[in-house]
């Protein structure tokens, strides 16, 4: 049964999937008063605490501590109450690369009571679009350095009506930046409910179509108060630095409510290369890292060559499966483990992991304290050890697609069947086999085939295309597109190179097929759909 809501503007309660298509929320252990609000428990209850003269960010050249990020929220959440006129239950868009700025935007915004929707920079408009459409988005903060594309979105919206810029870096020079300068640092929160929406998480699934997944502000701190207290154990002299994008719950969790949950440090890093993650590892003695396979490889590679990551006590390992020859050499250069683990947007963060002392290779653990998993065939029985099913989870945390879209292709009998294929051994840990849908995961990063697509398909030179992920030893995958052109078109490395920055114009650029392959005719069944498998098979 949900609770009062302090939300005036009930869009997103009102947009809940029915209860009955909830998956079952195993809350015990989980225990939270009625009125939460979760940017408050992270900023003005850490000073309260006595963590008020300790490193909450660090960013931009500068660190801020807990007490300045309680100040510099509150006087943000004045402008949005006081100036933008932002009520409780509003959608607010956040657009920025990973700053100290974009974090005290969404904790300001989740003081007011609103609905936070966090999005990558590289999203062009007509992508940001999908997002203002389906969340009826009222009100959107951005970098400066990004407004063209948030602008070009506005124009035309039914709802999104007002857009005000920030700065970024470490000037603090833009609209929402003056005008904060004006007002007090202290703000009277929100008393939002334990289960009023927070925050709205997009994930792509395999049509490219964004589906919102729904999260209460119990939630933002579960995740902490499970997967980082248990299997992190983070202390207040941890330094936190990763590469996942603020847009992805993964690193809203890891890179912002882990350690803010936890008097820590967070650095924040707005082109995360390894090199970049390597240098703030080595000045910060960063203890917790979030990255993909692909960027530790690269830091092994740069610890060959002298660099010093010794400080680093966790290395936690996501947005793809983790090789076994890369935990088997970071054990060996470290003599430590590389933390495997398996999460979702709709649960919104790990819930299957290893463990500081119970590890392996080529396994991504057992679940967190609090969640439940088995492997199921597609009728939803569970099958036997060691066979391959669909990996089905049961937690505090579950999906609610906003307006239920989808729901019931999720939430199966109370249980969240995730789109992975995994196996169980006879000891209860579990082991990933492959996708079971047709997103391509490259560098930690989803990408939807259809929409890459999509983007070929509008250019004037494409008569049809294909696209699959191939293996890529640095990457994991690369996005292959099989081009048929038009009549007229000529194949040629510049016409590769005109096809590849056209998807770069059209959708945000990581999505881009760094292999093309000319033909004369793609595979296809009787009635026309094209055979995939095939192109994948060659």
């Amino acid at each position: 049964m949900l609770g009062p809501t302090a939300h005036t503007d009930t869009f997103s309660r009102d947009n809940l999937p029915p209860q009955e298509q909830w998956p079952d929320l195993l809350l015990e252990g989980f225990h939270y008063p009625d009125r939460l609000n979760a940017a408050y428990e992270l900023t003005d209850a850490m000073v309260t605490k006595g963590f008020g003269d300790h490193t909450a960010l660090i960013g931009n050249g500068r660190r801020r501590t807990y007490k300045e990020l309680t100040d510099w929220t509150n006087r943000l959440a004045h402008v949005l109450v006081d100036d933008l006129k932002v009520k409780p239950g509003n959608r607010v868009l956040i657009r920025s690369a990973n700053n100290p700025a974009m974090v005290a935007c969404w904790l300001a915004a989740t003081k007011v009571g609103a609905v936070v929707v966090n999005t990558m920079p590289m999203l062009r408009a007509a992508e940001l679009k999908k997002y203002v459409d389906k969340a009826e988005i009222t009100h959107a903060l951005c970098d400066t350095r990004l407004m063209d594309e948030m602008i070009a979105c506005a124009k035309g919206s039914e709802t999104l009506k007002t857009v005000v810029g920030f700065d970024g870096t470490a000037n603090h020079d833009a609209e929402l930046d003056r005008l904060a300068l004006e007002k007090p640092v202290s703000f009277d929160t929100v008393q939002t409910s334990q289960d009023d929406v927070a925050l709205i998480g997009f994930t792509s699934g395999s049509t490219g179509e964004p589906k919102g997944t729904m999260h209460f502000h119990r939630d933002l701190l579960i995740i902490a108060d499970g997967y980082a207290r248990e299997v992190l154990n983070v202390q207040p002299e941890d330094v936190f630095v990763g590469s996942p994008p603020l847009a992805f719950t993964f690193g809203l969790g890891g890179l912002a409510i882990f350690p803010l949950r936890f008097g820590a440090a967070a650095t924040l890093l707005e082109t995360a290369t390894p090199p970049n993650m390597i240098e703030i590892i080595e000045k910060y003695k960063a203890t917790v890292c979030f990255t993909a396979p692909t960027a530790y490889r690269a830091m092994m590679r740069a610890m060959d060559d002298g660099a010093d990551l010794s400080s680093l006590r966790a290395a936690v390992s996501a947005g793809e499966t983790l090789p076994g020859p890369v935990y088997d050499e970071w054990m060996e250069k470290t003599g430590k483990p590389m933390l495997d683990g398996i999460g979702a947007t709709e649960l919104l963060h790990i819930f299957v992991t290893n463990r500081f002392q119970d590890h392996r290779p080529a396994c991504t653990g057992k679940p967190v304290t609090g969640y439940e998993a088995k492997v199921v065939d597609p009728d939803g029985n569970e099958v036997a050890p060691g066979e391959i099913g669909r990996l089905a989870v049961r937690g505090p945390t579950g999906c609610r697609y906003l307006r239920g879209e989808r729901q019931g292709e999720y939430v199966q009998n109370g249980w969240n069947i995730s789109g992975d294929a995994f196996s169980r051994d006879k000891d209860g840990y579990f082991h990933f086999a492959a996708r079971n849908d047709d997103i391509i995961v490259s560098s930690g990063y989803n990408i939807a085939g259809p929409e890459v697509e999509a983007a070929l398909l509008a250019h004037e030179a494409v008569a049809e295309c294909a696209v699959i992920g191939i293996p890529d030893v640095d990457r994991g995958s690369i996005v292959q597109a099989h081009v048929v052109l038009g009549s007229g078109a000529e194949a040629s490395e510049a016409m590769i190179k005109l096809l590849q920055d056209h998807v770069k114009a059209t959708i945000a650029p990581f999505k881009y097929p760094r292999s093309v392959v000319f033909t004369a005719a793609l595979p296809k069944t009787e009635s026309g759909k094209i055979q995939r498998f095939k192109l994948r098979e060659e």
